[in-house]
Order: structure tokens, then C-alpha cells, then sequence
């Protein structure tokens, strides 16, 4: 059965979550944009500070979905050799995409979070979340990066995921939550009735409602 929305697949993990124990001591971690309506609904039911870590995907040049690796949240990129070797992609080539992805993920930094820091994660269990797992790249990504900025425990959590990307990610995580691990995946947006782009505005505005909550 698909979610009908994202904060509909955010609440339903959020109960995953806390049949699990609810991680009283952790920090939830959105990947924007679209992980953020998910990462909302389960900061809100778990009561837990939200924030988000953007991570951006690196894309081939003349085809910017198929990723060739991922930019973490500390600016470090996660480079997938087979696949650079595979399609002889050029360093200027890869270095021309990490340039404009680093000033992507740096407008995006300041346009969530303004000045504010991100919130002190050395030590501490965290719960990164998006929206799906398809191949897992950015996810993978982001746990390697909380992992070199000291985070303790790293769960990923996702509503839905592919077996492959499940599998893979539980050599990086201590733990992956999935609410659906479908055999037949197809992809992401093909289980939820409403997968509309989630928009800089609605990613500022549940941002701003998680603050205010926890205040």
C-alpha cells in the first residue's frame, strides 16, 4: 500500500520508531528537501530536536539523476570508483560537478539554517531520515559524514527503501529503520500517492513549527 504523503510515511515511521524504543536521547537529522515533511511528523511524535543535513548527489554531466557518488554534510565527496571507471569520467569533469555542488549545498545551508550552528551531535544517537532509499548513495553519504563528525549512534531511517540499498546501508549505519522493504521497488515516488516536490518554503516553515514545538 503506498503513504499518501510524506507526513503521512513520517507518521507511520515514527511508529516504527517507537515500537523500537523511541531513541529518548537522539537528535532526528532531515535530508532536505524531501526528507524534511518525513523527519517533522517523527521529531514531533518522538520529541526530539529536528534539523537538517544537506547532502547533495553528484551527478553525471549530461545526466544529472544517475549518480556517480554524493557530497556529505562536511563538504567531503563520497566518489563511486566503479562507476567513474565504468563511464571514464574525467577528474575536470568531477570536479566541475563537486564545485557546483558545493555551492548548491552551501546556498541551500544558509537558506535552512540561516546562522544558526548545527546542533551539537558529537556522542549522541541520531536519527538521519529521508524520504526513500533507491540506491542509498546520499544516505550513505550523510551517515559517513555524522560518523567523522562524532556522532555516536547513526540510524537511518526511511519509510520505504530497496532491498539492494537496505543491504548496503547496514554496512554504514548501526542500524536501518524501514517501514516497507518492497521486493518489487521500482522507485521511491511510486509509493506514495503524492510525491510533489517539497519546496525551500515548506522545508524554512517546518523548520521554524520544530522550533518553535520545542521551545
Amino acid at each position: 500500500m503506498k503513504f499518501r504523503d510524506r507526513a503521512d510515511a513520517g507518521r507511520q515511521l515514527a511508529a516504527l520508531l517507537q515500537r523500537l524504543g523511541g531513541f529518548p536521547d537522539a537528535m532526528v537529522l532531515a535530508l532536505p528537501r524531501g526528507g524534511v515533511p518525513v523527519a517533522f511528523e517523527v521529531a514531533r511524535a518522538l520529541r526530539l530536536p529536528l534539523d537538517v543535513l544537506v547532502v547533495r548527489k553528484l551527478g553525471l554531466p549530461a545526466q544529472p539523476e544517475y549518480a556517480f557518488g554524493a557530497l556529505a554534510g562536511d563538504g567531503l565527496p563520497e566518489i563511486d570508483d566503479h562507476v567513474v571507471r565504468m563511464l571514464d569520467l574525467r577528474p575536470s569533469e568531477i570536479d566541475a560537478v563537486v564545485r557546483a555542488e558545493r555551492a548548491e549545498m552551501a546556498r541551500r545551508t544558509q537558506a535552512y539554517r540561516g546562522d544558526r550552528p548545527l546542533l551539537e551531535m558529537r556522542g549522541r544517537a541520531v536519527l538521519v531520515i529521508d524520504d526513500g532509499l533507491a540506491t542509498g548513495a546520499t544516505m550513505r553519504a550523510a551517515v559517513r559524514g555524522l560518523r567523522r563528525q562524532g556522532a555516536g549512534t547513526v540510524i537511518a531511517a526511511v519509510p520505504v527503501g530497496s532491498p539492494e540499498a537496505c543491504e548496503a546501508l547496514q554496512r554504514e549505519a548501526d542500524d536501518v529503520v524501514c517501514v516497507r522493504c518492497p521486493t518489487v521497488f521500482r522507485s521511491v515516488g511510486a509509493w506514495y500517492g503524492d510525491f510533489s516536490q517539497t519546496t525551500d518554503d515548506e522545508v524554512c516553515a517546518l523548520l521554524a513549527q520544530a522550533r518553535g514545538d520545542s521551545a
